[in-house]
């Protein structure tokens, strides 16, 4: 049987804690910041865990080796 390929796409994107949950950058703070405030860019440097629902379809079909 042949290994499962990772997507790529989704390698760049998502990466795991220590505790199993998917963790991802916050879209939103690329370009067009003058009409954002402070706080929302600020809030927006944190990085995002994703929902428990979705982390699944992550672990097992994109990053099947995390």
């Amino acid at each position: 049987m042949p290994k499962m390929k990772t997507k790529k796409s989704a390698a760049k994107r998502y990466s795991f804690t220590g505790s199993g949950k998917v963790k991802y950058k916050k879209q939103n703070l690329r370009h067009i910041l003058t009409k954002k405030t402070s706080k929302r860019k600020r809030n927006l440097r944190h990085a995002g865990i994703l929902s428990s629902d979705n982390v699944p379809v992550i672990k097992k079909k994109l990053l099947p080796y995390g």
